[in-house]
């Protein structure tokens, strides 16, 4: 790899490095540019697959070598047969598949978002095993780009709830458009979020996206989806209720929960137990002919 280089050689103070072969079968050829003035900002331009200009301010070569070897998606590429090892045992009799997936129904069905939490602690290793079965979750080309930031500590939540109502209020007050308002009415939600402070635990769901330690993710939030669900699923099988809390911007959550900034919020995940005499709208669910076509 040829390393950044400075210099005057033109006018504008650009040198010009190849950093890939031309003619190389399933390569991309490519030309860097490297600013010597204040900007340290290398351009990449590929012949292949689009000939675009790749900017990367401040990365330098490394980063924008980088960038040309994910780009190398010929179909004359040479390509490593992946690594297979044999199927576990999959497949159950038809009756003992039809009860299976009748009791996970019927459990499912009746979980509902609660926002009335009782502190009653989680039983311990629950949180752990649920949090497997989400990081089990398909995703992107194996990416897994998730991270799960399990919160306990009580002064933690409490500024987690702070600064999660100071966005909620301006939401409410400012950003929402009435029809949003409306939307939400019949769920009596508002800007006051007592139950990140109350419930036992908090988990802070983010996306993985492209830094110096992760490699670039592809379906970033279908894959983070994917595993939100199992993790809802497995707490609710667990007999402990949630809530899928969203507050809009996150950018806070990096800064207290010193995250990076290739991470970025998802969701907040209150978990716990109702508190005595927790209530939920009377809402109901669509009926499923409404939701499923066959063909």
């Amino acid at each position: 790899m040829l390393p950044p280089t400075r210099g005057t050689s033109n006018p504008a103070g650009w040198v010009h490095q190849s950093v890939a072969p031309t003619n190389a079968p399933g390569s991309v050829a490519a030309t860097a540019s490297v600013n010597d003035g204040t900007s340290d900002t290398t351009r990449i331009r590929s012949t292949f697959p689009s000939g675009r200009w790749v900017d990367h301010a401040g990365a330098g070569l490394a980063s924008a070598a980088q960038d040309i070897d994910n780009c190398r998606m010929s179909p004359n590429r040479p390509v490593e047969p992946p690594t297979v090892r044999p199927m576990s045992d999959y497949g159950v009799s038809p009756v003992e598949a039809l009860t299976r997936v009748r009791g996970f129904a019927d459990a499912m069905v009746r979980r509902r978002t609660v926002r009335d939490f009782s502190a009653r602690p989680v039983p311990d290793g629950v949180l752990e095993h649920a949090l497997r079965a989400a990081a089990s979750a398909p995703s992107g080309a194996n990416r897994q780009p998730w991270r799960f930031v399990v919160v306990t500590d009580p002064e933690l939540k409490r500024r987690l709830r702070v600064a999660a109502e100071a966005e909620e209020r301006v939401f409410y007050e400012q950003r929402a458009p009435q029809e949003w308002l409306s939307a939400l009415a019949p769920l009596g939600t508002d800007a006051s979020k007592p139950f990140l402070e109350i419930a036992p635990a908090v988990i802070v769901v983010f996306e993985v996206h492209r830094g110096p330690r992760s490699p670039r993710p592809y379906y970033v939030k279908e894959s983070v989806g994917i595993a939100v669900g199992l993790l809802l699923a497995a707490l609710h099988q667990a007999g402990l209720a949630t809530l899928t809390h969203t507050p809009s911007p996150m950018r806070f959550l990096n800064e207290l929960l010193d995250r990076p900034v290739e991470e970025r919020g998802n969701l907040i995940i209150p978990v716990g137990y109702p508190a005595d005499g927790a209530t939920v709208p009377d809402i109901s669910r669509k009926p499923l002919d409404e939701v499923v076509v066959w063909r």
